[in-house]
């Protein structure tokens, strides 16, 4: 696991969302009931961003086909066995931090690319 410090408290509103990048990676990140919360920021369907959709409780609809995701967990909210990436948000102090999954160890012999 490792932390990533992806801004503060006060810079995002509730029901306000905005994109970050983490290891290269987009993710959209959204304030809803005083909390925040992390999932991958590309819809799997047709690649738009979801930081770009429209947050009604806590359910994103892609602003391209209304796939509709729920931020808390990264569930397709119609079909629940299908999940996107969700990642857990601390607040410390003031600051956000992104916990991401630490990589798999690469083994010798083996290459990542």
């Amino acid at each position: 696991m490792s932390l990533h410090r992806i801004g503060r408290v006060g810079e995002l509103a509730e029901g306000a969302s905005k994109v970050v990048v983490v290891e290269r990676q987009a993710i959209a990140l959204f304030c809803y009931q005083g909390r925040f919360f992390a999932i991958d920021d590309v819809c799997p369907h047709m690649g738009a961003s979801l930081a770009a959709g429209y947050l009604e409780d806590d359910v994103v609809s892609c602003p391209l086909h209304y796939w509709r995701f729920r931020i808390t967990d990264g569930t397709w909210a119609d079909n629940p066995r299908i999940k996107i990436g969700s990642y857990p948000v601390h607040v410390e102090g003031d600051e956000l931090m992104l916990e991401l999954p630490s990589p798999p160890a690469s083994q010798p012999g083996v290459s990542l690319l």
